[in-house]
């Protein structure tokens, strides 16, 4: 499967048609920002840890029947996936208190939360991802009561999944971030799911293996990236 005409370039990765309409190839960037874009950067070989993470994420969840654009890992940065209507919603799972949870309660990082929340927030670069909830939701018909309470159940089941799956690794997961797309099949988890969208955190040392060490300028940013790519795809 080749790449054709450039569908879409972001942040983090590139998105190409291929001479299949219904499939399309993801390509992992090494480029990373912050801060609604104000800051840039690059960490090296970080397209290759994500792509390779993610893939053995996706397929992870895929064996235990939660449906995923992932096709197959065509190469170490280009995945082939399945197209999909991104639903305009994007996702937070916490487990732990941190980043802007922190900041908007005053509670300090690192505490744990009682139970899992869920916050959902606009995807929508220009406008910085704004919090929202199921009545913005509803009112500009981002998404249908029937895909929220299905995009939230899922979110749930995959937080049951993937929390013990990283603990089996020594890595805390503090939260991170889901996006779902519609499809023919129905409502798939789509975009990825790696060190750029988690927070990751080493269990014996709270150590960060994220992109808060880019947001935080606290170094060792490939070696991180790397550390999380070996316990999850080398374990």
């Amino acid at each position: 499967m080749e790449p054709r005409r450039t569908l879409y370039e972001g942040k983090a990765k590139i998105v190409y048609e291929t001479d299949d309409p219904g499939l399309l190839i993801q390509h992992f960037k090494d480029s990373a920002t912050a801060f609604d874009g104000q800051k840039q950067g690059i960490i090296a070989n970080k397209g290759v840890y994500n792509c390779a993470i993610s893939s053995v994420i996706f397929q992870l969840l895929e064996k235990i029947g939660i449906a995923t654009h992932f096709v197959e890992q065509l190469s170490e940065r280009d995945m082939l996936i399945k197209r999909l209507e991104i639903i305009p919603v994007e996702v937070i799972v916490r487990n732990i208190i941190a980043g802007s949870l922190s900041q908007r309660t005053g509670r300090e990082e690192g505490e744990p939360l009682p139970f899992p929340i869920l916050e959902h927030y606009l995807k929508s670069d220009p406008l910085g991802d704004p919090m929202i909830n199921e009545w913005h939701i509803r009112a500009f018909g981002w998404a249908s009561d029937e895909e929220m309470r299905f995009i939230n159940e899922t979110a749930f089941r995959i937080n049951e999944i993937l929390v013990p799956y990283f603990e089996e690794r020594d890595v805390i997961l503090a939260d991170y971030k889901l996006e779902f797309g519609r499809h023919p099949e129905g409502v798939l988890l789509g975009d990825e799911i790696s060190p750029d969208g988690c927070r990751l955190w080493d269990k014996a040392t709270g150590e960060k293996l994220d992109k808060d060490r880019f947001r935080r300028d606290l170094g060792r940013l490939e070696e991180s990236y790397e550390e999380v790519w070996r316990r999850v795809c080398q374990a």
